[in-house]
């Protein structure tokens, strides 16, 4: 990943913070883009913290504007961002429960890849890889607003590789189960963590899609599961 240039949003994140030092440990420049990040939360001079949000297409023109501004250029956009809301049938779910897992899931993707796309398309092998979730294809009861919002991402990411594959950039998702992250473990205390997908194993699958080796991959939904199976 030498002179690659790598955008990671939601870089503080659970996984964000493997994703980011997997790329760094690949030899890539890393702008590390989420609400809190500092400049101290990775020690490598080819780390770029930019605190910044991706809630609007404005905001996430602005990010790519500084971007652009300080690199020339992005090669790879790794987007982390989403969260997650459950408990409820979708008879029982609430409007605003609904409104934002869509906006967490899918319209934050919306907006960077809006803003992104171009400067991608530029380099001639762009590469986005986007983690979205099991539940997308294999949704369950009282998740319908989660599951429905993974949905749609894939059905984003894959259109934009239909889209984009004439400027030779390709648009691949992640779809992992339970991630072990500290979050996932203090929601789920008494679940069997060593089922759960290690965020290096998916930090891992996104360095390699973004490199040579995964140049022929395009519009995939790539399954991650573990030994939940």
């Amino acid at each position: 990943m030498k002179d690659k240039v790598v955008l990671v949003t939601g870089a503080s994140g659970g996984l964000g913070s493997y994703v980011t030092q997997a790329f760094l440990d690949a030899g890539a420049t890393v702008i590390g883009a989420s609400r809190r990040i500092q400049q101290s939360d990775f020690d490598n001079p080819r780390f770029t913290a930019l605190p910044a949000t991706i809630s609007s297409l404005e905001s996430a023109k602005d990010l790519m504007e500084k971007i652009t501004a300080r690199f020339d250029k992005l090669d790879v956009l790794a987007h982390t961002v989403g969260g997650f809301a459950g408990g409820q049938s979708v008879a029982d779910t609430e409007d605003a429960t609904f409104q934002l897992m869509f906006d967490l899931n899918l319209n934050s993707l919306f907006h960077v890849l809006r803003a992104a796309i171009p400067a991608l398309r530029a380099t001639g092998d762009g590469r986005i890889i986007a983690v979205g979730s099991r539940a997308a294809v294999e949704p369950g009861a009282v998740v319908g607003a989660y599951s429905a919002s993974k949905a749609a991402m894939v059905s984003l990411m894959k259109t934009v590789a239909f889209e984009n594959k004439d400027a030779g950039l390709t648009a691949n998702t992640i779809l992992p189960g339970t991630i072990d992250t500290p979050a996932n473990r203090k929601a789920m205390p008494n679940a069997d963590f060593s089922k759960w997908v290690r965020p290096s194993t998916v930090a891992s699958l996104m360095t390699w899609l973004a490199g040579n080796a995964g140049r022929d991959i395009n519009g995939a939904a790539i399954p991650v599961y573990g030994s939940d199976i």
